[in-house]
C-alpha cells in the first residue's frame, strides 16, 4: 500500500524587484519545477530547451536540476547560466538482482527517488530532461494535496511486449477496444508515465522508497514500475495535453491533438530533437517534424536566455518606474531636484 502522505499548503510566493520571472530563491518559493540529469552526453541540451521553454510561457517557478556526481563541471555552469538552480544527488542502485531484469537505460533513473528529499519545496513538478512545454502549466501546483498527479501511459509499443496487456492487445488509453479477460484475474491498476509528474517531497515518503525498493520484485521498466507500484492508491490520471507521448500520435490519435499539447515528452525512439534525424520507425511524419521544429525554436532563441531575459525584465522595471515617475510628476507629487554640478 502506498504511504499517507500528509497535506499542506503551499506558502504564498513572494518576490523581489528585478528578479527575472523563472528565478526564485528557495527561501521565498515553496514550489518548483525539478528534472533530472546524469552523465556527460548530450541531454543537457534537452534540460536548457526546458528551462527556456518555462520561460517563454512565463512560469513563475525555478527550474531545480538534480544532478549525478558525473556531470561535468561545464555542463553545469551552463545549466546556471540559464538560471537553473543545479543540485547535486548521490545515485541510487537497487538490489543487484533487480538490475538484470530492468532495461539497462532505465536502471540510473532510481536515482529521480532523491527529489524526494527536496524538502524545502512544499510541491514539485517533476519534468524529464526531453520534455518541452509550450503552455504554462503553474495551475497544477493548486491540485490537491495528498495525491500524485501524472498521465496515464500507453501499452501498444513493443517496449511493452513482455507485459500481458501488450500480448492480448489491450490498452487503458481505449479500455473498451479489448476487454480484460476474466481468466487473467483483475484488471491491472491505472497505470501513468513516469517522464512528469506533480508530488509532494516528504522525508517520510523518501524514506520508505529507498526502504521499499530493497524488497521489491525487479520489473523491466526499473523506477517506472516502482513509483506505480508505491503510489497505485493515490495516483490521479490527468488529461493527456499535460505529458503527449509520441507514441500517441500514431498508437491513439482520436485520444491527443498535438496542437493543443501544453507538455510534449520526445520519448519516442529517434524523436529526441537534438538527435533528430527522421529516419528512424514512424518519424518521417509531419506531426512529429513540426513539434521537432518547435523544440529548436525555443531552443535557438537567444532572447529566453536567462541573461537576456533578466536584461528585459530590468528594462521593464524602468520603463514602468519612468512611466509612473511621469504619471506622478503631471499630478503634482514628484518635484523633480537637480543634481549639484561636477564643475
Amino acid at each position: 500500500m502506498a504511504p499517507y502522505i500528509p497535506s499542506s499548503k503551499a506558502a504564498t510566493v513572494t518576490t523581489a524587484n528585478k528578479v527575472p520571472a523563472l528565478v526564485r530563491t528557495p527561501a521565498t518559493s515553496k514550489r518548483a519545477y525539478v528534472t533530472f540529469l546524469a552523465g556527460n552526453g548530450d541531454y543537457v541540451k534537452g534540460v536548457v530547451g526546458l528551462a527556456k521553454g518555462l520561460r517563454k510561457v512565463k512560469s513563475k517557478y525555478p527550474l531545480v536540476v538534480a544532478v549525478l556526481p558525473d556531470v561535468p563541471e561545464d555542463h553545469r555552469k551552463i545549466l546556471l547560466d540559464q538560471g537553473c538552480i543545479v543540485k547535486e544527488i548521490e545515485p541510487v542502485y537497487p538490489p543487484e538482482n533487480q538490475t538484470q531484469f530492468a532495461m539497462a537505460y532505465y536502471v540510473i533513473n532510481y536515482s529521480k527517488l532523491r527529489i524526494w528529499k527536496f524538502v524545502e519545496y512544499s510541491k514539485m513538478i517533476y519534468l524529464d530532461g526531453d520534455i518541452q512545454v509550450f503552455e504554462n502549466i503553474d495551475h497544477l501546483f493548486n491540485t490537491e494535496d495528498g495525491y500524485f498527479y501524472a498521465v496515464m501511459d500507453c501499452f501498444c509499443e513493443k517496449t511493452w511486449s513482455h507485459s500481458p496487456q501488450y500480448k492480448i492487445g489491450y490498452c487503458q488509453q481505449c479500455p473498451n477496444k479489448v476487454q480484460w479477460p476474466a481468466h487473467l484475474g483483475p484488471k491491472p491498476p491505472l497505470y501513468f508515465n513516469a517522464g512528469m509528474f506533480v508530488y509532494e517531497p516528504s522525508p517520510t515518503v523518501y524514506n520508505e522508497l529507498l526502504a521499499t525498493l530493497k524488497v521489491t520484485p525487479p520489473t523491466p521498466f526499473a523506477e517506472q514500475d516502482y513509483l506505480n507500484m508505491f503510489f497505485k492508491d493515490i495516483y490521479r490520471p490527468i488529461p493527456p495535453v499535460y505529458n503527449l507521448v509520441m507514441a500517441m500520435l500514431w498508437r491513439h490519435p482520436e485520444n491527443v491533438d498535438p496542437e493543443k499539447a501544453k507538455v510534449v515528452h520526445y520519448c519516442a525512439a529517434g524523436s529526441k530533437p537534438w538527435r533528430f534525424t527522421g529516419k528512424e520507425e514512424n518519424m518521417d511524419r509531419e506531426d512529429i517534424k513540426k513539434l521537432v521544429a518547435k523544440w529548436w525554436d525555443i531552443y535557438n532563441d537567444k532572447s529566453l536566455d536567462y541573461a537576456s531575459v533578466g536584461e528585459a525584465d530590468d528594462n521593464e522595471d524602468e520603463q514602468i518606474g519612468l512611466a509612473l515617475l511621469a504619471a506622478l510628476a503631471e499630478a503634482g507629487f514628484v518635484h523633480y531636484i537637480n543634481a549639484p554640478s561636477a564643475a
